[in-house]
C-alpha cells in the first residue's frame, strides 16, 4: 500500500520553516556551500533539491545554486513533508465499529488494512483512521491502539479512547485476561486440540520474519480442531501471548501451517483451491477483556469474512478436486 506522496501533499502537515541569516564569514561562498554549512542536519543532496524545487528562498528570491551570498541574508527554509509526517494525518477511512462508548472501540478490520503506520505503510492505517474519527486520539500514545493485527488478517481489535483506558487494557494484555480467539484454516490435520509452547524472536537469517528460535520470547498457543476437510482442516486458535505472527509461526512449527501464508506456508499444495486463496487464513472472530471504566466482562463476536467462508464452502462442495 506504498503511496505517491503528491497523492497527498495538500493535506500533509508540513515541518515549520526554518529562518536563518547568512553570517559575515560565508561571505563569497556559493549559495549550495554556505546552506551546507548554515544546515548540516540536511544532506547537501536534500538542500540542492530543495533549492531546485523553490523550497529556499533567500531574501524572499528562489536562487540557482551557484549564486553567491555575502553575509546578512535572510535563508527560509520549508523542508519536504517526511514519510513518518503521513503518520500523523486524518485520513476519512471507514471503520466497521462494533462497539463504542466513552472509553473504548471495538472495531472489525477488514483485510488489507494496515493497523499501525511504518516502513511502505505511512498511510491509509488504522491509526490515520482514528485520527479523522475522533480528536481525541490524537492526545493518545499510538492513537490508543493496543494490540495489532497483520495487514492480511481481519477480524477484532480494541483501541482505547482515554489514557487511563489505554494503560489498563495494555495491563490486562500483558495479564493474560483478554481473550482472543481465532479461526485459522491450515494444512493437513493436526490432532483433535493441543498447545504450541515455543519460544518465538527474530529469524536468524531472514529478518523479516519470526521464527521458533532459543532465547526468543516466551510464546503459547491453545488450538482445537472445528471441521476437517480431505487436505485442510479449520481450527479456533487461543492466544495466551501476543507475539508478532504468533499463530502463523506456531502452527508452521508444527507442520500444518496456514493455507494462503506465503511467508510461513507452503508454496504448492495437492489442492489448488488452497492454493488459490490470496492471503493467510486467519481472522480474530472473538474478543474478550474486562471494561477498563466499568469492570464488567464483555464480549465481542464477528463471522468470517466473506473470501473465507467463500473458500469453506467450496471445500465443502467436494471432498477432493
Amino acid at each position: 500500500m506504498e503511496e505517491d506522496w503528491a497523492d497527498y501533499s495538500p493535506a500533509i502537515p508540513s515541518p515549520s520553516p526554518q529562518r536563518e541569516s547568512i553570517p559575515d564569514d560565508c561571505a563569497g561562498l556559493r549559495v549550495d556551500q554556505a546552506l551546507a554549512r548554515l544546515f548540516p542536519e540536511h544532506s547537501r543532496s536534500r538542500l540542492q533539491s530543495w533549492l531546485k524545487s523553490g523550497r529556499i528562498l533567500i531574501d524572499g528570491a528562489s536562487p540557482d545554486s551557484k549564486t553567491k551570498v555575502w553575509g546578512g541574508e535572510v535563508v527560509l527554509v520549508s523542508p519536504e513533508p517526511t514519510e513518518a509526517m503521513l503518520a500523523e494525518r486524518a485520513e476519512d477511512i471507514p471503520l466497521n465499529i462494533l462497539h463504542e462508548d466513552d472509553t473504548l472501540l471495538i472495531i472489525d478490520k477488514p483485510v488489507g488494512l494496515v493497523v499501525h503506520p511504518g516502513s511502505g505503510n505511512w498511510s491509509g492505517t488504522l491509526l490515520n483512521a482514528l485520527l479523522h474519527h475522533g480528536a481525541g486520539f490524537r492526545e493518545l500514545p499510538r492513537a490508543g491502539i493496543v494490540h495489532r493485527l497483520d495487514k492480511d488478517t481481519s477480524g477484532l481489535l480494541v483501541v482505547a479512547k482515554t489514557l487511563e483506558a489505554q494503560t489498563d487494557l495494555v495491563r490486562q494484555l500483558q495479564a493474560r485476561t483478554v481473550k482472543r480467539h481465532y479461526q485459522a484454516l491450515v494444512h493437513g490435520h493436526p490432532g483433535e486440540r493441543g498447545e504450541v509452547n515455543a519460544p518465538i524472536g527474530r529469524h536468524p537469517v531472514q529478518r523479516t520474519r519470526m521464527a521458533v528460535v532459543p532465547g526468543g520470547r516466551e510464546a503459547l498457543t491453545r488450538y482445537r480442531v472445528i471441521e476437517r476437510f480431505a487436505r485442510a482442516s479449520l481450527v479456533e486458535c487461543e492466544l495466551a501471548t501476543g507475539r508478532t505472527h504468533q499463530i502463523r509461526v506456531h502452527m508452521a512449527h508444527i507442520g500444518h501451517p496456514l493455507v494462503g501464508d506465503g511467508t510461513y506456508g507452503k508454496a504448492r499444495s495437492a489442492d489448488p483451491r488452497l492454493d488459490a486463496f490470496p492471503r493467510q487464513a486467519l481472522h480474530a472472530w472473538q474478543l474478550g477483556l474486562v471494561h477498563p471504566r466499568t469492570g464488567a466482562p464483555c464480549r465481542w463476536e464477528t463471522p468470517l469474512p466473506e473470501d473465507f467462508e467463500d473458500l469453506l464452502t467450496l471445500l465443502r462442495s467436494a471432498t477432493t478436486p
